[in-house]
């Protein structure tokens, strides 16, 4: 028989996934796996189309934060070129055009991208997303390299499909979202952002969501100061079938004791001093939506009492009125207090507990989401070189170790906070005309050292920065170490357990010197 070419051979595998049910994830990282092995290159990479962003769903090659990144095609002329054509286009090595992923290639940091190709996906006729391939040398692709890239976008784009088909109702989903996205716009509230992880206990927080999401109980989600709460209570929502209604959220640590009726339940005219009108309350502005109170632990036992009523009944009353209204609203609260142990301290009724703690939910803190660190890192890098009107902003290797060996007691809050600040330091320092930025460990300004005993001398700035490096690697080679004996030398195990795709968890294996 005569033997397979090797394009086919390639693809054969693709062709045989597309009737096996796989994880998205786990589909389109074999799809880019056949891309390189079809046109060799150092980085690639699929991206959906979702308005006017461009969104990372897998990458081989580039950096973690990659997958964080949403990027707006208008400010990447490349995705916009490559959106434009039909077919593939192969950028001349001098092309002036900046690349988005310049300096994002993992093992080469901080190189620039040389040569680039891609090619749109279409799907029903309509443009879906795009495939890029990157390369660190000028001329590494070649004309007769589009012919093989159109015939990949096919089958790709038969393989998207089908991942498609298989969510089912996402895309209606994501219309009613849109929808309860208008409604949030309309009460005022800023546009949300979207969780993103991919750590085993990020992973059992989203089952918890989709467990939850469709049912009418009452949730309460726990967590520390700053990992997300509110962004869980709107994925919540947004999912659920009351998601083409209001998502209201009241701050109840804000809220003053004496206005607490007031602001829940309205108030009509003349009821107190100040009130002209008749108002409505929170409750009937969420009615057939969700009502979402922030730090419900804050609420007085007499507004617990308050509160419970009309949670147990679905009627209220304005303050001032006789009459009473009936509402149908969904509650979901959070707390980063153990309301258990409010309830022993005698600062929180036992009956409201109960009631509000149906379906408790815990939000997992930064530092136990292992690799998720970089990714959400991606996200306030790309919203902060965009603000700063910069062409690149990327992380040096030794950023991105002392992002994952510090603790963040401030959690997802404190990253995007240290993120921000450090870009705006780092061009503040050249002056404010960068047209790229790599920050660096020491641009972070994260404690991750021990502080030297008081007898040491006065380390130089270079031997701290080569201290800081070296220790660096040693608690990362020590992460990774850890992990495959716990795993029993089992490379995919200890990636999952770390929240690291297993070839980037490979790569820096090998940069640290641990044998496979």
């Amino acid at each position: 028989m005569t033997a397979l070419i090797p394009e086919l051979t390639a693809l054969l595998p693709l062709v045989d996934d597309l009737s096996r049910e796989l994880p998205e994830a786990e589909r389109y990282r074999r799809l880019l796996g056949a891309l390189r092995s079809l046109v060799p290159c150092d980085a690639s990479a699929l991206l959906r189309l979702e308005g006017r962003e461009l969104v990372p769903l897998a990458v081989d090659g580039l950096t973690e934060d990659t997958l964080g990144r949403r990027f707006l095609v208008a400010d990447h002329p490349r995705f916009a070129a490559l959106l434009a054509h039909e077919g593939p286009t192969l950028f001349p090595p001098d092309s002036d055009l900046p690349d988005p992923y310049d300096g994002l290639v993992e093992a080469h940091l901080p190189l620039d991208v040389h040569d680039c190709m891609g090619c749109p996906l279409v799907i029903d006729g309509k443009p879906w997303g795009l495939v890029t391939l990157d390369a660190l040398e000028a001329g590494r692709f070649e004309p007769s390299d589009l012919a093989t890239v159109r015939a990949f976008a096919s089958l790709a784009a038969a393989t998207v499909s089908v991942a498609e088909r298989m969510r089912g109702l996402e895309r209606s989903a994501e219309h009613e979202r849109a929808r309860a996205e208008g409604f949030r716009l309309a009460a005022g509230q800023a546009p949300d952002r979207v969780l993103a992880g991919r750590s085993p206990a990020f992973r059992h927080l989203t089952d918890d969501i989709r467990t939850v999401a469709g049912s009418d109980l009452t949730v309460l989600i726990r967590g520390e100061t700053g990992v997300g709460k509110e962004l869980v209570a709107q994925a919540i929502h947004a999912a659920s079938p009351r998601a083409d209604r209001p998502l209201i959220a009241v701050n109840c640590a804000a809220l003053p004791e004496h206005l607490v009726e007031s602001e829940l339940f309205g108030h009509v005219r003349g009821a107190f001093s100040g009130a002209m009108t008749d108002r409505r309350g929170k409750f009937e502005l969420a009615d057939h939506g969700t009502l979402f109170l922030d730090e419900v632990a804050d609420l007085s036992l007499a507004a617990q009492a308050t509160l419970l009523r009309v949670m147990q009944s679905g009627q209220l009353q304005r303050v001032g009125s006789d009459r009473e209204h009936r509402v149908d609203v969904r509650i979901i609260a959070a707390s980063n207090r153990d309301l258990a142990d409010e309830v022993r301290a005698g600062r929180c009724r036992a009956d409201f507990y109960h009631r509000i703690s149906v379906y408790p939910l815990r939000v997992p803190a930064l530092r136990e989401r292992g690799n998720d660190v970089l990714l959400l890192a991606g996200t306030f890098l790309e919203e902060n070189r965009s603000r700063l009107g910069l062409a690149g902003l990327r992380l040096a290797s030794d950023a991105q170790a002392a992002l994952l060996a510090w603790t963040w007691p401030g959690n997802v809050r404190e990253l995007e906070h240290t993120i921000g600040r450090s870009a705006l330091k780092a061009l503040s320092r050249l002056g404010g005309k960068a047209r790229s930025l790599t920050l660096s460990a020491a641009d972070l300004d994260l404690p991750v050292t021990p502080t030297a005993p008081a007898s040491s001398p006065e380390p130089s700035s270079e031997t701290t920065g080569l201290s800081m490096r070296a220790d660096l690697d040693r608690y990362e080679r020590s992460l990774i170490e850890r992990s495959l004996q716990k795993n029993a030398q089992n490379w995919a195990a200890a990636a999952r357990e770390l929240g690291m795709d297993r070839a980037n968890l490979r790569r820096s294996a090998a940069r640290l010197g641990i044998s496979k």
